[in-house]
């Protein structure tokens, strides 16, 4: 309404947005200046805005699109259009526009708003602590936001969503917007939940299939599963998404059995008493079978030598699956690409087109265009931000100007991963073609990952108790920039060298320090290592600390050691050799039996031959570790018939083979199947064999100090479900008076399944039986009678702290304890295992 008073016109227009149309049609209803009920042109002579108290008024006038001087037109679009952007910005809860007043041809317009409040907090009522956790992490509610409609939805509709993906059907959600009194224009969200009950699938039924039972297609569903009182671990829930994939891989199962035609008909989610009942109708279809397989466009290999390759037999069934694995990639064997692609053709490209469908049989004729080798030109490597380029190139088995060779690519992944400074998960290998010339350029990208440790292994080694150790590795040292202060940031790396310090020890009783140093390519050209190390320990049998009285033993030592990469029989083989010298000196030490006081001296030359193929040191899915290491000292007994006793100059032959291999079962689920032997012999059979580098097996591996070659070299070979050695109910050649065995043997099945495969922290559990026993003598070595065990446990790798266990083992057979012990002690069959560090045997 217009009012006329005294030449001076006020004019009030409220507009509601409602778009540009209502915008207008409130406009027109309004009588211009005059009476006269039509639009009329103005110049914009100012704008200013009220109701305003925390955004700042000249952004707003910003915002509306409008400038002083502007043509508008009253009632018009540009009015309209203005209170539309300002509504877009979502921070305003109300819009309306006042004539403030007219001056001849200028008008004056006044923005009256109401501001949306701002979230200062919320909180969620009716869930657990951990679902509020969980919740927090995954709505996008950030404080200070404006709290609009889309939000309030968006938010009821994620919460809900949460549940739902949990399996409560049935959850409600409702917010709440509580005034906060301590911040101006800010609301409080209280997210009210009720989860109701779960609601799971009970009953998963197939209709219209004959070739296959419910049960088998059920397993191929591998996130849609039925709950029965028997599946107690089996969630029942039913979540859309993962129910399309499901439907996928049922499919895909049907047509590598040979339905090529198979397709699911429908599907019906019924909502009853007990849950939810899933009903799924299949159409099989016939069964089709693979009949003549031709082949044209190959003039390197004849058909014959194809057809070999492929294996795929006239008469087989017909399986699409199959036929792309054998002409593209497969991974237990030889495939068509591989036997191009590993040569030089890059450019070769396989088509199978069916060329007749007969009955249930199908013609397939292979269509090849071989093209020409290409070469590699150009390496280019991204993403090592702290490794140097030559710790990543030295390992690349391609080469610029070698032939493009795909098995070569994928073994440069390997090796990259196993360096254990990236990612594994994140290696990308990127050829890049280059048509024109023939050539193609690899990219290879990593993503860096810790990989220097604070080190802790510790275990409880009965006599002397819990035994830890606390160290620094730095596996990717670079001795070559210790020189320069700036790269001590803060140890200079990059150069794949590895320094350990360590330090163990439990109090006065026992203390061990050792200093190690390895670099894996000694004058860079080729893969040869070269290590040494020093190492100084000493074991009381008490806690006295007066040398002329204490009971005693103080081991020194240092190592030296050259290693190389074999080329025969193959490139994974390695041979290593090194030489050791030790000093014993013992007081009144009654744990040795046989030698109590004095000096002994060890000089031990190691040869080591390995093979190792696994494709990822942190969680293995397949590979072989193979190693079989030989000890020797002099033979002082033979070349000197008056040669001292065997505990003052140590001699014997120590023989040690071990055996891992990876193989995945399905998924991500692997099978480690493991072997162990071990052997101490001597040069003079007139002579007994000594108390050094013997074996101790039992419990977690872990010894005295959380590892092997403990004081006089024993090795402590792992069993769980049984005593640590030492303890009363250890395995007879592991108990307290006992040296320990001269013979080992040693059986490992463990089923590995990733929780986690994240660098920072890799986690997986693992089921295992194993069986093993070590004996004391020749005479007594029975490989069959053996002490076994299974159990549960899992494994946590994390960056800064290495390798963290824990097991739970049941062993199934009765250890004879030691004479003297009370009546009555009973052993227990189950034991927890806690494991720090990674363990061989």
């Amino acid at each position: 309404m217009i009012v006329v008073r005294n030449f001076l016109v006020k004019c009030v227009l409220t507009l509601v947005v409602l778009g540009s149309l209502l915008a207008r049609s409130v406009l027109a209803q309004q009588a211009a200046p005059g009476g006269a009920g039509e639009p009329k042109r103005y110049e914009l002579g100012g704008i200013t805005v009220s109701g305003a108290r925390y955004l700042d008024p000249n952004t707003l006038i910003g915002l509306t699109g409008l400038r002083v001087g502007d043509a508008i037109t009253v009632p018009g679009e540009e009015i309209g259009k203005s209170i539309r952007k300002l509504w877009a910005q979502g921070i305003l809860g109300d819009v309306s526009v006042t004539i403030a007043r007219i001056e001849g041809n200028k008008i004056f317009l006044d923005y009256n708003l109401k501001e949306r409040p701002r979230l200062s907090k919320f909180t969620f009522t009716g869930i657990k602590k951990s679902q509020t956790e969980d919740l927090t992490k995954k709505i996008t509610l950030i404080r200070g936001k404006v709290v609009t409609d889309a939000l309030l939805n968006n938010t009821r509709t994620q919460v809900r969503k949460f549940f739902v993906n949990k399996g409560y059907l049935d959850a409600k959600v409702n917010i709440l917007q509580v005034a906060d009194s301590s911040l101006s224009n800010s609301v409080a969200l209280r997210i009210d939940v009720d989860k109701g009950s779960k609601v799971r699938i009970h009953d998963i039924a197939f209709e219209g299939n004959n070739a296959f039972t419910d049960r088998k297609l059920k397993g191929k569903l591998k996130k849609t599963k039925e709950r029965k009182p028997y599946k107690f671990l089996t969630a029942g829930k039913f979540q859309r998404n993962e129910y399309e994939e499901d439907k996928k891989k049922l499919l895909e199962f049907y047509n590598a059995e040979g339905y090529r035609d198979a397709t699911i008909v429908s599907d019906t989610l019924v909502r009853d008493k007990e849950g939810l009942a899933l009903r799924i109708r299949v159409d099989e279809g016939p069964k089709y079978y693979f009949r003549h397989i031709t082949w044209s466009g190959n003039y390197l290999y004849d058909d014959k030598t194809l057809a070999n390759v492929l294996g795929i037999k006239p008469g087989s069934p017909y399986s699409k699956e199959i036929l792309d694995k054998r002409l593209n990639y497969n991974p237990t064997g030889q495939d068509i690409s591989s036997l191009y692609l590993n040569d030089g053709y890059l450019f070769f490209t396989i088509d199978p087109v069916e060329t007749k469908v007969e009955g249930d049989s199908i013609d397939i004729e292979m269509r090849l265009s071989e093209g020409v080798q290409a070469h590699i030109k150009d390496i280019n490597i991204a993403g090592n931000t702290k490794t140097s380029d030559h710790v990543l190139r030295r390992t690349l088995r391609t080469l610029p100007g070698d032939k493009f060779n795909r098995e070569l690519l994928i073994r440069s992944q390997r090796e990259i991963a196993t360096l254990g400074y990236f990612d594994p998960e994140k290696i990308g290998i990127n050829p890049v073609p280059n048509p024109v010339d023939g050539t193609v350029d690899i990219n290879y990208t990593v993503v860096e990952k810790p990989s220097d440790q604070v080190t802790l292994s510790g275990g409880w080694g009965g006599y002397a108790g819990f035994i830890g150790t606390v160290g620094l590795v730095f596996n990717n040292f670079s001795l070559r920039k210790a020189g320069t202060l700036r790269n001590w940031t803060p140890v200079p790396s990059g150069d794949g060298q590895r320094l350990a310090l360590n330090l163990q020890a439990n109090g006065v009783q026992y203390q061990a320090y050792s200093l190690s140093f390895t670099e894996p390519w000694l004058g860079g050209r080729r893969p040869n290592s070269f290590s040494f190390s020093l190492n100084h320990s000493i074991q009381r049998a008490g806690t006295s600390l007066d040398a002329s009285t204490s009971s005693f033993i103080k081991v020194n030592s240092a190592t030296v050691g050259l290693g190389r990469q074999l080329r025969v029989p193959d490139d994974y083989f390695t041979l290593s050799n090194s030489l050791s010298v030790s000093q014993y000196q013992t007081q009144n030490y009654a744990l040795l039996p046989g030698f109590a006081t004095g000096y002994a001296t060890n000089i031990t030359f190691n040869t080591t031959l390995a093979r190792n193929s696994i494709d990822n040191p942190t969680y293995t899915r397949r590979g072989s570790s193979l190693s079989l290491s030989v000890n020797l000292t002099p033979p002082y007994s033979l070349l000197n018939p008056n040669h001292p006793n065997t505990s003052q100059l140590i001699e014997f032959h120590k023989w040690i083979f071990d055996a891992s291999w990876f193989t995945p079962i399905v998924g991500k689920l692997v099978l480690n199947t493991r072997a162990h032997f071990g052997y101490l012999g001597n040069y003079n059979s007139n002579r007994t064999i000594g108390p050094f580098e013997r074996f101790k097996m039992g419990g977690a591996g872990l010894g005295y100090n959380g590892g092997g070659n403990f004081l006089v070299g024993t090795d402590y070979v792992g069993l769980r479900g049984y005593d640590d050695p030492n303890s009363t109910f250890a395995i007879p050649t592991a108990q307290n008076n006992q040296s320990g065995g001269i013979a080992f043997n040693k059986y490992v099945l463990e089923m590995r399944y990733p929780v986690s495969l994240n660098p920072a922290a890799t986690v997986y559990v693992l089921a295992f039986a194993e069986a093993g026993n070590s004996y004391d003598s020749y005479t007594n070595y029975n490989p069959y009678k053996l002490y076994r065990s299974a159990g549960v446990g899992a494994r946590v790798f994390m960056s800064a702290f290495g390798l963290l266990g824990f097991d739970f083992g049941h062993g199934f057979d009765s250890v004879v304890p030691p004479v003297g012990t009370a009546v009555g002690t009973k052993q227990d069959p189950n034991h927890f295992h806690f494991i720090i560090g990674q363990q061989i045997r």
